[in-house]
C-alpha cells in the first residue's frame, strides 16, 4: 500500500484535491477569527489564508495554479455565499512564492481596514520546538466530508499535533520535520478541500498552515495531515515583507 501511495505522489501533486473545508467541525462564532481570509477565483472560494499585516496574506503556493492565475482576497467574511457588509474584497498586487516549499505571500494592492471584523494575527516569535499532542484548532470554508459539498460559513475543528517521527514514517521523503508538522485524523475530524493555506493555531500561536492530506481522502486515519511549520519560515517571511515594501 505504501509503495502505491509513493508512486501516486510522485506523479500527482500532494495537494491535488485541496482546492475547494473542515470535516467533523462546527461553525465558529461569526467574525471571531478576524485574521481569516477566503482566497477566491472568479468569486468562488479556492483556499484559506491568514492576514499577517494590513497588506499581506500568507497562504499555500499551490493555490495559484493553471486553473486559477488571479486570486482575490476576501476579508471579514463569515458566510462567503453572501456579500456581507463586513467583507472587504481586495486584489493582489504581487504573488511571492517560496522557491522550495508550499508557502506564498500575497501583497495586497490596498491595505485592509482593521476593525471589529478584520484583524492581523501575530507571527510566532522564534522557531522553537513544538511538542506533540498539543491541542490545536484549524478553521476554514469548504467540504465537510471527503468528496462532499463546501460549507458557506467558517467552520473549525480541534486536532492534536502528531509526533514528527510518525509523520516521517508515513510520508517518508514527502515530509521534512524541520519545515513541516502534522496532525492525526481519527477518521471523523480533519481539514479538507478548501483549507489549503488556513492557519493552525496551537495554544494561541500561529504554528502551522494547511498543506496536504492523503489524495482523495482527507480524513484518512493512516496518513497524518501535513502543515508548513510557520516558525521555520520566519526569516523568509520577514525578508520578503521588508523587500517588498
Amino acid at each position: 500500500m505504501l509503495l502505491c501511495v509513493c508512486v501516486l505522489l510522485s506523479v500527482v501533486p500532494l495537494y491535488e484535491g485541496l482546492d475547494s473545508g473542515i470535516v467533523g467541525g462546527k461553525a465558529v462564532k461569526p467574525h471571531s477569527r478576524k485574521h481569516m481570509a477566503s482566497l477566491q477565483c472568479k468569486r468562488h472560494h479556492k483556499c484559506g489564508g491568514t492576514l499577517i499585516k494590513d497588506n499581506y496574506v500568507l497562504t499555500s503556493k499551490h493555490c495559484l495554479d493553471d486553473t486559477c492565475k488571479i486570486l482575490e482576497v476576501v476579508l471579514g467574511a463569515h458566510n462567503i455565499s453572501q456579500r456581507e457588509n463586513s467583507q472587504q474584497i481586495i486584489h493582489v498586487e504581487k504573488y511571492i512564492k517560496h522557491p522550495d516549499y508550499d508557502i506564498m505571500l500575497l501583497k495586497l494592492k490596498t491595505k485592509a481596514e482593521l476593525n471589529e471584523f478584520v484583524g492581523v494575527i501575530d507571527l510566532p516569535q522564534i522557531n522553537e520546538k513544538i511538542p506533540a499532542l498539543v491541542k490545536c484548532t484549524i478553521a476554514g470554508w469548504g467540504m465537510k466530508k471527503p468528496g462532499g459539498t463546501a460549507s458557506s460559513v467558517l467552520n473549525e475543528v480541534n486536532l492534536k499535533l502528531q509526533f514528527s517521527f510518525e509523520c516521517k514514517n508515513k510520508w517518508m521523503e514527502h515530509f521534512n520535520s524541520e519545515k513541516m508538522i502534522c496532525t492525526a485524523s481519527d477518521g471523523i475530524k480533519a481539514f479538507c478541500q478548501g483549507d489549503s493555506g488556513s492557519p493552525l493555531i496551537c495554544e494561541s500561536e500561529f504554528i502551522g498552515m494547511a498543506a496536504y492530506t492523503y489524495p482523495n481522502n482527507c480524513a484518512s486515519k493512516q496518513y497524518p495531515e501535513v502543515y508548513m511549520k510557520i516558525p521555520a519560515f520566519l526569516p523568509w517571511i520577514k525578508l520578503k515583507v521588508i523587500d517588498s515594501v
